[in-house]
């Protein structure tokens, strides 16, 4: 098989990328921010924090907190027909 070339940040210049207005420092409030089981979350990604960020793919989409896993929360999200649990840093979660 053929190996494919880059990393999963590959082609998102637009996606992982920032408006010139949201430049600047990260607000601590997002990166320590406490969500309960059952909150309704939306995956947006912070790009200047890589750590703990989910794929590109599922940039934009909704899910529920199942459980919290170190600092990061588990997500339940639904790809097309498959649900999928994802393992994600607050910074990247907003309440829905």
């Amino acid at each position: 098989m053929v190996q494919r070339t880059g990393s999963r940040r590959r082609k998102t210049r637009s996606k992982l990328s920032k408006n010139v207005a949201e430049k600047g420092k990260i607000k601590i409030r997002n990166y320590l921010q406490n969500f309960k089981e059952s909150d309704k979350v939306v995956l947006v990604a912070e790009p200047a924090v890589q750590g703990g960020m989910h794929h590109p793919r599922f940039q934009g989409l909704a899910g529920e907190i199942v459980n919290k896993q170190g600092s990061c929360y588990k997500v339940k999200i639904k790809d097309g027909n498959k649900e999928k649990m994802v393992v994600i840093h607050p910074i990247h979660l907003r309440k829905r």
